[in-house]
């Protein structure tokens, strides 16, 4: 047998997280049932399973690192047993003389290769555990194949999509592309999932689900915040002096909307309910009109003349703050 070091791929003072993650690696590339038309991959298989059954193990690690057994797990010079792989394989041995000055060994034997079809390995290393972590079978129960892994996806939809549901493409990473439905209500940044679309299980389990994080696209004239929206509304030098109703844009049309008299440039009136749909039951969003006092688009003389008189007879300093 080859140097167990050699066969996981791992440097002599290697730790034993990096040991662990190397045969991990290494087990689930080889596997069998994941390598069912290469002959060779059972036996390359059997050698890794062998090899962290030394260096996986402490206990056995040190011996073999002081080279009192070899990377088959038995003694040096000791011809006996073999090493079984990681469900019956030795535990440890301990040598001494018996009656007569004898020289015997004593081993310890676990997993279902074991005395009884179940002996205890005395604190020896036992990777039916292991096994059972990387393909879902219980330290001593029957093969459960795991589930698929999940995969994460974004989709990008329409500002009305999100308030009404409707269907969308969703782009796989493996290349496929599937029909999914946005429920109505659907806020910017939550996910949808679909079942079954995700990686598929190796040892024939479920495969795993996509998760779909919808993100709401940019809309010309509202800007989402959470539940509630925000807009940008132009009105004239006089509407925002001295007030009055103006039509305000919403999801379900327009309405009107009351400018207080004197309102400056960026203030933000509040249309309640107006915002985005909740598919909980909760409360809508609010709508957020942000005024936005413009000037004509071409110069009037007589506006010119009252805004250079109102300058030199009623300055003020809108900085001043």
């Amino acid at each position: 047998m080859r140097d167990p070091y050699d066969v996981l791929g791992v440097a002599k003072n290697a730790n034993a997280g990096e040991i662990k993650k190397a045969f991990r690696h290494l087990a689930k590339k080889y596997h069998p049932d994941h390598n069912k038309t290469d002959p060779k991959a059972k036996e390359r298989f059997s050698e890794v399973n062998s090899a962290y059954e030394i260096i996986g193990d402490e206990k056995k690690k040190g011996q073999f690192d002081r080279g009192e057994i070899g990377p088959d797990g038995k003694p040096k010079g000791f011809e006996g047993f073999g090493a079984g792989g990681p469900f019956g394989g030795f535990a440890g041995g301990r040598g001494g003389r018996g009656p007569g000055g004898a020289e015997h060994f004593e081993f310890n034997f676990g997993g279902p290769a074991g005395p009884g079809g179940g002996g205890g390995r005395s604190g020896g290393f036992d990777a039916s555990e292991l096994f059972g972590e990387l393909f879902g079978a219980g330290k001593r129960g029957r093969a459960a194949p795991r589930r698929g892994e999940d995969v994460t996806v974004a989709v990008s939809v329409p500002l009305e999509t999100a308030v009404s549901g409707g269907g969308v493409r969703v782009h796989l990473p493996d290349g496929r592309t599937v029909e999914a439905r946005v429920p109505p209500g659907m806020e910017d940044g939550k996910q949808i999932r679909l079942r079954g679309q995700g990686h598929g299980a190796p040892l024939g389990g479920e495969p795993g689900d996509a998760l779909v994080t919808v993100k709401i696209a940019p809309h010309p004239l509202f800007k989402v915040e959470g539940r509630d929206l925000r807009a940008e509304l132009p009105v004239t030098l006089y509407e925002a002096l001295l007030g009055g109703p103006v039509a305000a844009p919403t999801l379900g049309g327009a309405v009107e909307l009351s400018i207080p008299p004197g309102s400056n440039s960026g203030r933000a009136l509040r249309l309640r309910g107006k915002g985005l749909p909740a598919a909980d039951g909760k409360p809508a969003g609010d709508l957020y009109v942000v005024l936005k006092v413009t000037l004509p688009e071409r110069a009037d003389p007589e506006f010119e003349a009252l805004m250079r008189r109102w300058r030199d007879t009623a300055p003020y300093d809108p900085r001043k703050r």
